[in-house]
């Protein structure tokens, strides 16, 4: 196993991960418009990104899921649905909100950062395959960033001040 192997996996695995993460956000806060719409389109990117590594890794040599694994988070939505309705809306819904966003933007910029190394290996490897995948993928990956960080610039004012 070389660096490109090992970012191609760790990139593989955070972008599934983000992917179920911001499904779940989603349905946590379904009630937000914004929130469930933008997050869901934001999580069919990194399942894009998951099929996309997958196929890159495919031709480095290893064996990477290509599915983004929505079907155990389907299972997981409903589940989340039923502990919140016996737990009680306790953090407060604002607060809750402001963590996933934070924690969202935490998963985005890690994703953000193992895209700039495949991007600098790949240059310096003159890997054009690699560049082409990081040149359509780590856009992406940014806007997630902006919009996290955005998010919780509007929200964070008018929760915290309320409490």
């Amino acid at each position: 196993m070389n660096g490109v192997t090992v970012t191609l996996r760790a990139l593989h695995h955070g972008e599934k991960h983000l992917a179920g993460e911001l499904l779940a956000v989603a349905d946590r806060h379904r009630t937000d418009h914004e929130v469930h719409h933008v997050a869901t389109d934001l999580a069919h990117w990194s399942r894009e990104h998951v099929r996309e590594l997958a196929r890159a890794g495919h031709d480095h040599g290893l064996d990477l899921d290509d599915s983004s694994g929505t079907t155990l988070s389907g299972l997981l939505s409903g589940l989340r649905r039923t502990a919140a309705e016996a737990v009680g809306r306790r953090p407060e819904p604002g607060l809750l909100l402001l963590r996933d966003l934070r924690e969202l933007h935490l998963d985005a910029t890690e994703n953000s950062l193992h895209w700039e190394m495949l991007a600098q290996v790949a240059q310096a490897t003159k890997n054009e395959a690699l560049l082409d995948l990081v040149s359509r993928c780590h856009p992406r990956t940014l806007r997630q960033m902006r919009w996290t960080n955005t998010m919780i610039k509007v929200l964070s004012p008018q929760i915290l001040s309320s409490l």
